[in-house]
Formats: C-alpha cells, structure tokens, sequence
C-alpha cells in the first residue's frame, strides 16, 4: 500500500493588495510554488481513487497525495479552482453549512480577522483578560490565571498570545459568553458588517455545485462548525444530519461515499460510530502525519501548507522523504 499525503489549506489571497494583509494566509505565489513543488514529488489522485484504494479496488500510486480545502472560502473559486484547473490537478472542498446558506460569518472566522486586523497580539490578550473580567459579575467562569494556564500555550504555528485568543473565544467559556466577545472584538477591530462580510468571504451554494461540475468533490465539515467532541451523542447525531442534508443540495441527492472533514479536527469514537452508520467512506483529520496506510480510513492525518516547500525548485522537505519511504518516519 502506497503512503497518501494529505494536504490542507484555509485562505488563499494576494495578501500585499488585502484589506487584511496581517491574515495568517497562504499567498497566490506561495500557492501556485507549493503545487508545482507537489507536481514534482506527488501523484494527485482524486477522492474517489482514494476510496477505491480503501476497498481494494484498486491501488494508489507510489507518493499519492490528496489536496484539501477546508472551509468553504471564496478564495477557493476565485484564486485556487482556476490554478487547480490549469494543471490538471483534482481536489475536494470541505465547506461548513451554515456560512454559506445562512449569510453568518463563523465566530473562528471571525477570531481569524480580529488577529489580522490587530497586529499587538500581546494587547489583544489582555483586553480579552480584561473584557472577561467584566462578566464574572453574572457568570460563574474559571479563575484568570487558570485560563491563562490552560489556554496560552504556543502552537506549532502560533505563539501563546494567540492560542489564547482563539482558544478562549472558540471553546474556552460558555458559548454565549465568548460569542458576545467575539462580536464586540469584531466590530471593533473589523468594522464590517457580518452579513457583507460573510458573502465576501464564503463560497454560495452555486459555486459549490460549479466545484463537482468541474470534477471536484465537495465533501462535509459539519453545519456549525463546532468542536464535535464537545457535543453529546443526541447533539453530534444532529450536526451529522444537518451536514448530510446539506451536502444532498449540493449534490443533488444523497451523497455517496462521502467524506467528513472534521472541524478543528475534533472527533471522538461516538463521532465515528455515527459517521459509519450514515455510510461516510473517510475521515480527515488535522494530526500532521502521512498516512502509511489507509487502515483506519475515518481518522487520516493532514499536512497543513506550511508542511511544504513553495517552490517546485525546492529540494525535498522533511515529509516528502517520509512520504517516498512509505510514511514510516
């Protein structure tokens, strides 16, 4: 069994022209170098090859990579379809229901941009500390320094200022309390309206049609976007429901063979028992590793972009060469 790269990406833009150049964003050179670069090392295969492979149907090809889309951005049409479409290379899209039939910006889309548009990280987490303190009056919320402790922990990406914030605002305090947050951060830092935002900043549903016409797949990463281990077995079962039904408008009937990709990249073995019984065929994860096989379909890790080089010139990255040694690092 050949070992399968998996790439993710989020946004994609010519950040220098932006509104929000600080956006932590893969930029349109970057992005066209990183699939040259893949061109030269990988195989692309479609979703549909990858399913076969899992039932013996057929076997991958030696360095196989899939290519990833996560969340449903506009940028994803505009700048990375066409590009995807001049080189001959198939993906799938993962978008989140809600953004793109409801006109709602995401509350971790949101985060994303009040990060962008405030570049003082270190400021930004002391005026959250400080916005907190104002609700302890009326709701019962853990001790300022025990949140500090359990949520300012740098990342493989981000430093802790910011693992903070997004932490915190994502799934650090009760669900009304950080969604009231964000939006009072949101209107100050972003000072855009949500509804003209979120239709700048997601695909509709057309264009998602447009992305299977073309030959793309587009694939589940829930209605809401939460974390689904944080979710009951009734509450998961429903958010599974609502991605499906989505998806049915998508596709025009009920999806086959289709895949879950997890938001945040939270799942639990409740997820994957419903997962299995509503005949999902694959599971995308965000643990960064090549699968060396495809023995637990419903839990295959990602790279994210920034796992690869950018440049078809580049001499082979570290995961390239565990890739070509079958993903046994």
């Amino acid at each position: 069994m050949s070992a399968l790269t998996i790439v993710m990406y989020h946004y994609i833009r010519d950040l220098a022209r932006s509104r929000y150049p600080g956006l932590k964003a893969l930029t349109v050179k970057a992005f066209e170098g990183q699939l040259d670069y893949i061109i030269q090392h990988y195989r692309v295969c479609a979703v549909q090859d990858v399913v076969a492979a899992r039932r013996g149907e057929r076997r991958l090809p030696p360095n196989a990579c899939l290519l990833t889309f996560d969340d449903g951005f506009l940028d994803h049409f505009t700048t990375a379809l066409p590009r995807l479409l001049d080189r001959g290379l198939p993906a799938s899209f993962y978008p989140p229901a809600v953004p793109v039939e409801g006109g709602r910006v995401l509350d971790t889309h949101k985060i994303h941009f009040i990060l962008a548009a405030c570049p003082d990280r270190a400021k930004l987490a002391r005026q959250l500390l400080d916005m907190i303190e104002g609700w302890r009056g009326d709701v019962a919320l853990p001790p300022t320094d025990a949140l500090w402790r359990q949520h300012a922990v740098g990342s493989r990406f981000d430093g802790p200022e910011v693992v903070f914030v997004k932490r915190v605002l994502q799934r650090g305090l009760p669900t009304d309390v950080r969604s009231v947050l964000t939006q009072r951060l949101f209107e100050e830092f972003v000072g855009v309206d949500v509804r003209a935002f979120a239709q700048e900043l997601y695909m509709d549903l057309e264009q998602l049609r447009c992305l299977r016409r073309l030959g793309m797949d587009v694939g589940g990463h829930g209605a809401e976007h939460v974390w689904l281990d944080a979710l009951d077995r009734r509450a998961q079962d429903a958010e599974i429901s609502r991605t499906l039904a989505f998806l049915a408008r998508v596709h025009g009937g009920v999806p086959v063979d289709w895949v879950m990709c997890y938001p945040f990249g939270s799942y639990d073995e409740t997820t994957l028992e419903l997962l299995r019984s509503r005949g999902c065929a694959l599971g995308l994860t965000t643990r960064a590793a090549v699968a060396p096989d495809l023995g637990r379909p419903l839990e295959l890790p990602r790279l994210d972009t920034n796992d690869l080089p950018t440049s078809a010139t580049a001499e082979p990255g570290a995961w390239t060469v565990e890739a070509l040694r079958g993903g046994h690092g």
